[in-house]
């Protein structure tokens, strides 16, 4: 489970980055509770807003993020937008603190938050293959996915206590100075044992070249789709929780922090079971889909607080299932000469779809309750099932046949991953020969 942790400068990074994702998990409660809270009158729609204001980037620049990502030095690019995050988080912790936080600053820092982001996230992808190499980035993935669901068990318990006792905007000056943790990590990595990959041409068309690759591959554009519903409908939890906390359970900011970090507890399972597997296989997106939809369905009808929280805990498993087996079959079946381009697309589509979805959640829940906002989420799930059983039908001729007393699913077809691995080993073969 944990074998990529063999590699030293994974383990620098690992230790920097879980510190940091600590810190940006409790920004992300404290701000969105300050805008239900105290800056609007439990306003969905300004929080779908602000969501919208942060993820909107990855789709505006999606064609440069993608391109630095191939061509710039990986870890150098990682220290400008990490310590660009850090003085952004520095910068609304000091309005908020002197009282002069308005709702329209909110939304600007979210907006230029998003901006580094859409930077960072395809270069924080694709720099773990420069980590650990190709044989250990499935595993690697998925334990970077257990660190960023472990920050949030504890980020938003430890924000909705400093929330409702010192304010939030001690909150975000803790978040600016967990920064300091990811970029040592950064600095002392040791560069003569990293895995850096060929760096991408300067050649014309080289900036939409990620869309000419996806175009031609069936099965990253049935993971695409799969991904587009299930973020833009599905993972708007900063929604569903906050709603249902203040508006249904009549909660404060402690009983919120403490239901996403509830939550969290499935989301870090999901991703260690992610870890235990040799590969992640395509064919579980559809599984966690269905398992995804019926969870926030579910929750949606819960009587109280409780059986919500055991809900969301079953949905965190199904969703951090659902996104680290997404990732690593993208990555691990691409190119690496595109890879960069490819993750930006991938990220861009997870969660640029956001600022497409979250407004219309934040309505759903003005408008109709918030139990009807989390519905829309569970629809998107099973949608997103339909579109992995069509291509698995489709595509790598699934039938489902009875073996032994139990139902099982046969492939006529091998996945991609296992036809690209099939492939190098007999270019291996041939080389060597």
């Amino acid at each position: 489970m944990f074998r990529s942790l063999s590699a030293l400068n994974y383990r620098i990074w690992f230790a920097g980055a879980l510190v940091s994702n600590v810190g940006t998990w409790m920004q992300r409660t404290a701000q969105d509770w300050i805008v239900l809270t105290q800056l609007t009158h439990n306003d969905a729609f300004a929080v779908g807003i602000v969501m919208a204001l942060q993820f909107g980037p990855q789709l505006v620049l999606l064609p440069v993020t993608g391109y630095a990502a191939d061509r710039l030095d990986r870890r150098k690019l990682l220290m400008a937008t990490q310590g660009g995050m850090g003085l952004l988080g520095l910068g609304l912790g000091i309005l908020t603190i002197t009282g002069s936080v308005q709702l329209w600053q909110v939304y600007l820092f979210a907006l230029l938050l998003g901006v580094v982001a859409a930077f960072d996230s395809p270069v924080r992808q694709t720099f773990v293959g420069d980590l650990v190499g190709p044989k250990l980035l499935g595993n690697a993935v998925a334990l970077n996915s257990a660190s960023f669901n472990a920050a949030r068990l504890i980020g938003p318990a430890v924000a909705g206590l400093l929330t409702a006792g010192v304010g939030a905007g001690w909150v975000f000056l803790i978040n600016a100075a967990s920064f300091a943790a990811v970029l040592a990590s950064l600095s002392l990595l040791r560069r003569d044992q990293l895995h850096a990959s060929k760096r991408a041409a300067r050649a014309r068309g080289s900036l939409i070249e990620g869309f000419r690759y996806v175009r031609h591959r069936p099965d990253l554009l049935a993971i695409f789709t799969m991904v587009f519903l299930v973020g833009t409908f599905g993972l708007n939890f900063p929604i569903f929780v906050s709603t249902m906390a203040s508006t249904v359970f009549h909660k404060g900011a402690g009983e919120y922090g403490i239901l996403s970090s509830v939550m969290a507890v499935g989301s870090v399972a999901g991703a260690l079971l992610s870890a235990r597997r040799e590969k992640p296989r395509g064919s579980l997106l559809a599984v966690a889909g269905i398992v995804f939809g019926i969870g926030c369905i579910a929750a949606a009808a819960a009587p109280d607080y409780w059986f919500f929280g055991a809900m969301l805990a079953v949905v965190g498993v199904a969703s951090q299932t659902f996104n680290t087996t997404a990732n690593g079959v993208v990555q691990l079946s691409t190119d690496p000469l595109v890879r960069g381009r490819v993750m930006a697309i991938y990220m861009a589509i997870f969660m640029g779809g956001t600022p497409i979805g979250a407004p219309i959640v934040g309505w759903v829940a003005d408008a109709f309750g918030p139990r009807w906002a989390l519905v829309v989420g569970g629809a998107s799930g099973l949608a997103a099932a339909a579109v992995g059983v069509y291509y698995l039908a489709r595509y790598r001729g699934m039938r489902l046949a009875f073996s032994e007393r139990r139902l099982r699913f046969t492939f006529a077809q091998p996945s991609r991953s296992m036809a690209v691995a099939e492939m190098e080993g007999d270019e291996a073969a041939a080389r060597k020969a």
